[in-house]
């Protein structure tokens, strides 16, 4: 008889094993091992109850031989049974009260009951309860046959806990890499591509399954480099060193689409105790946002220092021939030479007010004064003063006197539009006619200026509103100017609570024809700013 028992229980345990190392759901193999417990010392139902060690509570994992309505009364009597953390089994003996008491209520017909402990290490992390019915009794060895079971349980749910874990700080680092704001890239020893986060995918053109596995050199290829060596051309000359210095690497990547990229790579060498590498971790970060900032600074000193210059020169030019003790100029030239002073030094206040708030706008203290404004007013007003100082241009002002009322800063829009209009005068160096126009709509009042110049050519259209952003062509050139009026122009529109865009025209002169025949285009350009109608306030009719 007792051979029975010991090849039952080893084919049991034999199943159980097989189980644990097959499955990888914890509440699958406590059902295998609950049942084995049951039918091996001939009872009638058996529970696994396990404590949880996040809210401190006992719950129902696995059952056998108890109908599914019963089931459910369980956990409740379970839930209201809290332990601490290292005092499980000061819950033991109340759980077993509890156990034997529902049984008896729910009419089970269970009359005897053994528990075994599920120990791991000095902790229990649950019990195992098989009844017994009727005037039918355990033997005595019971417990000792079912503790093999009560072992391979505390195994089971040590492993699952453990992988578990496994698994959840794998999910955390999985969402650490994907949500980083930097690429991320792993590779193997052999350089083979491990891991490849969704950042690096859009940086380079390649998809995480088409990168990964596929060897460093595929996927990372230099039009050219800042510095001496790439990652292959450092392996080669011995990195990493003893003490697994980064390698940093800085250039123009080939896209997978044949497009460029400016990329900078810190490569971290992950080494074992013996001091081997196993992998390399690649942080990448995308430069170009860094190259166009450091062309932005090359611009500003540039045009900065040219603009500057220019004004300065002939203030001290003008200045220097003044100071000539030997010449005694006559009362006109000396206004003459003083208005060219006086004018160039406006210029440069001008320059700087631009650079003044070019700088306030970057470090958002860009404020506005606000009160109401009536806009016809302030574009006659400039189109006066601008068709004082060109002789080619010819204003047309077309703009309803029933023109709403708007908030915002009369200094700031009037020069909104000494901006618009002087770029319209300075681009259409042929002359011709400079439309301003007006137009009322619900919610908003629009402001066109429109000229017959040269256009904005297309590859410039992208970067018109941009910071030191000027046209790329001969007149723009000859033209002065710091390329800061439309990227002021635009921050000012949109602080009213606006917005700015500007179209290309195509319209012929001479009725569509020139003098030999032949279609004659002057495309010009239109800028339009729109701005937010002012509101009349609702006023109670008593106290009007």
């Amino acid at each position: 008889m007792l051979l029975d028992y010991r090849v039952l229980e080893r084919e049991y345990l034999l199943a159980i094993s097989r189980a644990l190392t097959a499955e990888l759901d914890l509440s699958d193999v406590l059902r295998i091992i609950v049942r084995a417990a049951v039918e091996l010392v001939s009872g009638r139902a058996g529970i696994i109850a396990l404590a949880n060690p996040i809210d401190e509570t006992f719950r129902v994992a696995a059952v056998y031989g108890i109908s599914p309505e019963h089931i459910n009364r369980f956990d409740p009597l379970l839930k209201g049974l809290p332990y601490g953390d290292g005092r499980e089994h000061d819950a033991i003996p109340e759980l077993t009260r509890r156990m034997q008491e529902l049984a008896r209520e729910a009419e089970l017909g269970l009359t005897q009951v053994i528990r075994l402990p599920m120990i791991s290490g000095d902790d229990v992390v649950g019990m195992i309860y098989v009844f017994q019915t009727g005037n039918y009794r355990f033997r005595s060895d019971a417990s000792n046959l079912l503790r093999s079971f009560a072992d391979q349980a505390a195994i089971a749910v040590r492993n699952a806990r453990l992988y578990e874990a496994v698994i959840s700080e794998k999910q955390r680092l999985d969402a650490i890499l994907e949500q980083s704001a930097d690429g991320v890239m792993i590779l193997d020893p052999h350089l083979e591509i491990t891991v490849f986060n969704n950042v690096l995918s859009r940086m380079t053109g390649w998809d995480a399954e088409g990168a990964i596995g596929r060897m460093h050199d595929e996927v990372i290829r230099w039009e050219s480099l800042e510095n001496e060596m790439d990652l292959e051309v450092a392996l080669a000359n011995g990195w990493p060193l003893p003490h697994g210095a980064h390698l940093y690497v800085e250039g123009e990547l080939r896209r997978k689409d044949g497009s460029q990229i400016s990329l900078g790579i810190t490569y971290a060498p992950l080494l074992d105790s013996n001091g081997r590498m196993t992998d390399i971790i690649a942080n990448v970060r995308d430069l170009t946002r860094y190259r166009e900032e450091q062309e932005l600074q090359k611009t500003f000193v540039s045009v900065v220092s040219h603009e500057l210059k220019t004004p300065v020169s002939i203030i001290k030019g003008y200045a220097g021939t003044l100071r000539r003790h030997e010449a005694n100029w006559p009362p006109e030239v000396l206004d003459e030479y003083l208005l060219v002073i006086e004018e160039e030094a406006d210029q440069l206040t001008e320059l700087i007010d631009r650079l003044l708030e070019a700088s306030r706008l970057q470090a958002g203290t860009f404020k506005l004064e606000l009160d109401e404004i009536w806009l016809p007013k302030v574009v006659r007003s400039v189109a006066r003063k601008f068709s004082s100082q060109t002789t080619g241009h010819r204003f047309e002002v077309d703009i309803p006197d029933e023109f709403p009322l708007v908030r915002g800063d009369e200094r700031r829009l009037t020069q909104v539009l000494n901006n618009l209009v002087s770029n319209a005068i300075k681009y259409s160096p042929q002359g011709g006619v400079i439309e301003i126009c007006g137009e009322v709509r619900p919610e908003y009042v629009m402001i066109s200026v429109r000229d017959e110049g040269i256009g904005i050519p297309q590859q410039d259209e992208h970067r018109i509103f941009e910071k030191f952003s000027r046209l790329d062509n001969a007149l723009s050139r000859k033209t002065e100017g710091t390329g800061l009026g439309l990227f002021l122009t635009k921050a000012i529109v949109e602080a009213h609570g606006g917005r700015i865009w500007f179209s290309s025209n195509r319209r012929s002169g001479n009725g569509g024809r020139s003098e030999n025949g032949a279609d004659s285009e002057m495309p010009g350009t239109t800028f339009t700013f729109c701005l937010p109608r002012e509101r009349p306030e609702v006023t109670n009719e008593r106290e009007s």
